[in-house]
């Protein structure tokens, strides 16, 4: 048996009331318009006579480029301009990368559809190295998240981390002139632009367990909009909106951010999902690991599954890690 079929992929599941006109809100990277023209495609395509078009926006994470997400407020970073374009009337909805959103939306927004998952590991880009095993003492590698830091610096203690910021356009680039031995990316990404040629290697989920919803693209509108939800039903990839409702009900426990080094990971064995998550201190140092499988047929049962390995963490001492990272961050850099 497979993962559960999506039931919305039909054309039955369109509304009998179709949209006359639509605008979808994004940021303006190169990779964020990718996915805003992927998401207009899709709708396109289930609404030939629609006119759909996008909003493209600077937003503050992608402004602020010289300290990391987690100094300088994390993931909402990326969203809260496009909730403030919906708000006003400008955008119907808006297209994320769904591991940058926050697990707790403002009052009023809702993700609304999950499309299909892209490959959700990270990946290895590098010119002179093939392999995280093969690199000499003293190499520096980048990445953006406290996540993949505290993964490399247990298994790498030799290997020098550092903060990579910038789109992806930019970190390649930082990567090519040099000032990287190596950089760390999720590999939808690098896919979805035509990159993967750039990928030296991909990194296994054992050795560096993805973030919460990586890979995959949510759409979130306001909640009044019922009618607005009914259309994107059928751009909804059931088993992909299960998979992350686990992953991000983990999250959502622990209060996940970009302040806390946390990943949860979700794969279909049959019919039953199979979920990893782990939380760590920065430095590699202390991490404390959970699994659970176990069978999945609605987000119910998927954030259950969730709720469940975020507990396991916690008897484990997850709430101590926790503690010493809040500790960290509330004194601030020394």
């Amino acid at each position: 048996m497979q993962a559960p079929a999506n039931p919305s992929s039909s054309s039955a599941a369109v509304s009998s009331s179709m949209p006359h006109k639509l605008v979808i809100a994004s940021r303006e990277s190169r990779l964020a318009m990718w996915q805003a023209e992927h998401v207009r495609a899709a709708l396109q395509q289930y609404y030939p006579s629609c006119d759909v078009s996008i909003l493209g926006m600077t937003t503050r994470g992608d402004q602020i480029l010289d300290r990391t997400l987690s100094k300088v407020g994390g993931k909402g970073l990326f969203v809260k301009e496009l909730e403030v374009a919906m708000s006003e009337g400008r955008a119907d909805l808006a297209v994320h990368s769904l591991k940058d959103v926050p697990m707790e939306l403002p009052e009023g927004f809702t993700l609304t559809a999950v499309m299909e998952r892209e490959d959700p590991r990270d990946a290895l880009v590098s010119a002179q190295f093939a392999s995280l095993e093969e690199m000499p003492a003293g190499t520096v590698v980048g990445t953006s998240s406290l996540r993949r830091e505290a993964a490399l610096r247990s298994r790498f203690p030799h290997l020098v981390i550092k903060p990579l910021r910038g789109n992806l356009d930019t970190r390649l680039g930082k990567l090519d002139r040099g000032e990287y031995g190596a950089i760390i990316l999720a590999a939808a990404g690098l896919k979805r632009l035509g990159l993967g040629d750039r990928i030296r290697a991909l990194i296994a989920p054992e050795s560096s367990l993805p973030a919460a919803g990586q890979g995959a693209l949510g759409i979130e509108i306001r909640a009044d909009r019922p009618e607005l939800a009914e259309w994107l039903a059928p751009l909804n990839h059931l088993p992909t909106l299960l998979a992350v409702s686990a992953e991000r009900a983990v999250s959502r426990r622990l209060g996940g951010s970009c302040q806390v080094p946390l990943a949860a990971h979700a794969r279909w064995r049959d019919a039953s999902l199979q979920l990893d998550a782990f939380v760590a201190l920065p430095d590699g140092s202390r991490q404390v690991r959970a699994h659970a499988t176990g069978p999945v047929a609605t987000v119910a049962d998927a954030e259950a599954l969730g709720t469940a390995v975020a507990g396991d963490l916690l008897a484990q001492g997850a709430d101590g890690v926790l503690a010493a990272l809040s500790t960290d961050s509330a004194a601030g850099p020394a």
